[in-house]
């Protein structure tokens, strides 16, 4: 049995708070780098060569990726052979706390949905744990800004829907976010599960490397399919065209009702920031 100390999620989480949102994972920028050197509109490849440069711009510590520092979502994978000495819950609103003042960072949660009030602090955190073996504890903070957040959508297909369902749901959600979540995009889509499940494996989806695919090739044809017909809309970098509209399509699944087929579609900006540590 491990045993861990509330103060040891506490410090983890907050610099992970800030490491998150000054650092881009080295897969989404070689990506990015990749789709500059394929693209063939000046514009579009003027637009991604800016965004690499704020990128390394970032990376030096003085200002973050993007403005919208986003919500903290927490995902913890917690071994069942560990022990947390201490409230799990306060120590992680704690660490972001800590990790967006110390960083910097902007204050964008409010307390209440209609009376607004900005908490001053960005707690707390959007906090997800799941049950694993072993004695580890894996933690991953990932800010998401609600530029992107704001174009989501969640639908209960039917089973008679199939796969062109999916598909036509998950191009139809993009088309209509156009240039608003700022593309170059990153897309996760949750099919199965329920109403609730299906969200969350959207945005797990995220949280995939980028260019790793879904383990059954039926879904990674499909994402391949999906990321073609994205590019192909012709919204580009920052809505001005070129052939660069996403990054990358993750799908996750799970079972579900035999009567139903529900679809989520999460998407994020290029600034697609997760930071992950092990205890």
């Amino acid at each position: 049995m491990k045993e861990l100390r509330a103060e040891q999620i506490t410090s983890a989480v907050r610099e992970l708070c800030i490491e998150a949102n000054y650092q881009l994972p080295p897969d989404v920028t070689a990506c990015i780098r990749a789709c500059r050197e394929r693209e063939s509109w000046p514009v579009a490849k003027e637009i991604l060569g800016n965004i690499l440069d704020n990128v390394q711009a970032a990376a030096g510590g003085d200002y973050p990726l993007c403005q919208d520092t986003g919500l903290a979502c927490v995902f913890i994978r917690l071994g069942q052979d560990v022990h947390i000495s201490g409230d799990l819950r306060a120590a992680v609103d704690e660490g972001v706390r800590q990790g967006y003042r110390d960083g910097y960072l902007r204050a964008s949660a409010v307390r209440d949905p209609l009376q607004r009030v900005n908490t001053g602090d960005n707690m707390p955190a959007l906090l997800t744990v799941e049950l694993a073996p072993g004695e580890d504890c894996e933690i991953t903070v990932a800010p998401k800004g609600f530029g992107s957040e704001n174009m989501g959508a969640l639908k209960m297909l039917r089973p008679s829907d199939g796969a062109a369902g999916v598909r036509r749901f998950v191009l139809d959600t993009v088309r209509a976010a156009g240039p608003n979540p700022c593309p170059p995009i990153v897309v996760g889509v949750g099919v199965g599960g329920s109403f609730d499940k299906v969200a969350l494996c959207a945005k797990r989806a995220l949280l995939r490397p980028l260019g790793q695919h879904h383990p059954d090739p039926v879904w990674a044809a499909m994402e391949e399919e999906l990321l073609d017909g994205i590019n192909a809309l012709g919204i580009g970098p920052q809505g001005f065209g070129g052939r660069t509209t996403a990054l990358s399509v993750a799908i996750e699944t799970m079972p579900t009702h035999i009567t139903a087929l529900p679809v989520a579609v999460n998407i994020n900006c290029h600034v697609t920031r997760h930071a992950r540590r092990v205890l």
